[in-house]
């Protein structure tokens, strides 16, 4: 069977269509001005203005929803890759889906494919895989969101 993904959700609708069940998501982030961020242990990289698609799963409890609400937050300890990015960068939109497959590769992946995005922190969010990251860099939101339904949309189960 398909998997069935959302379609762009704004910040002010999150919540009711954000399942409390596992799957995987991605965040549009929005950075305003070029910065050099320390991202933990991975180093420091410098991140141009512009928009960030990062790709991520929800297997814990309260699924999608405790996850991407806690992305979304301003004030948090700072854990996850996406977080050091996140206290700079402003969420847009996401993504989501409750495919009973683990797709966070897959659509990592399915972002390395395309043309118009650049990997600026390798590694960003994949220290448990083998992806050269979980993070992509677009220079405009347009080429970002094409990609990103465009690929996982029509992505088909293996």
């Amino acid at each position: 069977m398909r998997a069935q993904y959302n379609q762009l959700v704004p910040i002010k609708k999150l919540l009711p269509p954000l399942p409390a069940q596992s799957g995987t998501y991605a965040l549009l982030l929005y950075l305003p001005r070029k910065t050099r961020l320390q991202i933990g242990k991975l180093g420091a990289f410098d991140f141009p203005r512009g928009y960030y698609v990062y790709v991520g799963s929800a297997r814990t409890a309260g699924g999608l929803r405790a996850r991407v609400l806690r992305h979304w937050r301003d004030a948090k300890k700072l854990h996850w890759h996406i977080d050091y990015l996140r206290a700079a960068a402003q969420p847009v939109r996401v993504w989501h889906s409750t495919d009973a497959r683990d797709d966070e590769c897959v659509w990592a992946n399915s972002l390395l494919r395309a043309s118009n995005a650049r990997i600026i922190a390798p590694r960003f969010g994949a220290s448990d895989c083998t992806c050269a990251t979980h993070l992509y860099f677009f220079q405009n939101a347009r080429a970002a969101v094409i990609q990103q339904i465009n690929d996982f949309q029509n992505e088909e189960p293996a």
